[in-house]
């Protein structure tokens, strides 16, 4: 009974409703996703300390690196994230508000 249940569940998902790929983009994440991706960026730049890498990182979420940090913070901030993450992200802030974003940058 099992094997029988087992091959339905196959065909159907392999045959009848296959899953369907579509590309996305990180700008399409939600706002928590973002906040999480933004502290993974901070996180990764506390280890590499290169701001230009982080940049390119933040870049792909769309907007000013600036802009998506100061919105990642405010979700971090209303949503409780640990201090040490708040201060991961805020470093990572000091790190970059100085540096202008280049198309050349992040080939």
């Amino acid at each position: 009974m099992i094997i029988i249940g087992l091959s339905l569940g196959l065909f159907y998902g392999r045959v009848i409703s296959p899953v369907k790929l579509v590309d996305t983009n990180p700008t399409d994440l939600r706002e928590d996703y973002k906040a999480d991706y933004v502290l993974m960026v901070a996180e990764a730049y506390l280890l590499e300390k290169d701001p230009s890498i982080a940049l390119c990182q933040l870049v792909k979420l769309g907007n000013s690196p600036k802009e998506i940090i100061e919105q990642a913070t405010v979700f971090a901030v209303e949503n409780r994230y640990e201090p040490d993450d708040l201060v991961l992200i805020n470093n990572l802030y000091e790190s970059i508000k100085g540096i202008e974003i280049s198309g050349e940058i992040c080939q």
